[in-house]
């Protein structure tokens, strides 16, 4: 079955990085600098469709890679628990237990922000990941052309009963240390999204992040209360399932807009 009326706005094409490990397909929209669009479980759905329109409307090219999951279908439970287990069982692209790696697959979406950056210049490239991805923009700082990080709710390492992968950011040491290294030097700095109380982003993992980061860090922390509610899960996707679409002074809107503002600013569009 065809999901991708909703993607009927973009143009698709087949991107393979350069050690040609993996060939993904990506929906591109809009014009000026690039912001890539990393959608979260259980793929790129219409509300991640959202979002990217919106970052389109503000001035910027967004790049919509599917990593799984059927681009442009509604989310379902059923659905949901299929793709993510099929990512965490089988998927080689995906470490969703490691506490100190990122997952092989940043390897690709790097490739595609430099491709990005080439063809739509600008100060350099925004990135968001979503859910399972969201620890992946802040790896993707290894890549030069990546100014703007925006962690979304991040849910990976999987902390289940585990401490240490509670705290864990799910990423290397070293880019962590190059991260810092350019937050520094360049002048930059990365967001981090969550709402309080959401299992799948413990408490610890905000505040490894503050604790690396300090300053560095802009930290959006929204009260369960104010996101969207929806029976079939508690409080979650930050700019998607749980955004109150239709209060432009509420929490999430506000929130929604200041990733905008954050990109527009960092890119230079």
């Amino acid at each position: 079955m065809a999901y991708d009326d909703a993607l009927k706005d973009y143009t698709r094409f087949d991107f393979t990085d350069p050690a040609g490990r993996w060939t993904r397909p990506v929906w591109r929209r809009g014009a000026g600098p690039a912001v890539i669009v990393i959608h979260e479980m259980p793929g790129l759905h219409p509300q991640v469709i959202r979002f990217a329109d919106r970052v389109a409307a503000a001035g910027m090219t967004v790049f919509c890679p599917s990593l799984f999951g059927d681009p442009g279908r509604e989310v379902t439970p059923g659905y949901s628990i299929g793709v993510m287990l099929k990512a965490i069982c089988i998927s080689r692209e995906f470490h969703v237990w490691a506490t100190d790696r990122s997952s092989p697959i940043v390897d690709w979406l790097k490739a595609l922000a430099a491709k990005a950056h080439a063809e739509c210049g600008g100060k350099g490239v925004g990135a968001v990941g979503m859910c399972f991805t969201g620890n992946f923009a802040l790896a993707m700082m290894t890549e030069p052309s990546v100014v703007a990080p925006v962690l979304s709710q991040p849910s990976l390492p999987i902390a289940g009963r585990s401490a240490v992968r509670a705290a864990a950011l799910g990423v290397s040491p070293d880019e962590i240390a190059c991260a810092k290294r350019r937050f520094a030097d360049e002048g930059l700095s990365l967001m981090a999204l969550r709402f309080r109380g959401d299992p799948f982003v413990p408490d610890t993992r905000f505040d490894t992040l503050k604790r690396q980061f300090g300053d560095a860090l802009e930290a959006v922390e929204l009260d369960a209360k104010d996101g969207y509610p929806d029976p079939r899960m508690a409080a979650h996707s930050v700019l998607t399932l749980h955004l109150v679409d239709n209060d432009p002074e509420g929490p999430t809107k506000q929130c929604e807009q200041r990733v905008i503002a954050f990109f527009k600013e960092r890119t230079g569009a």
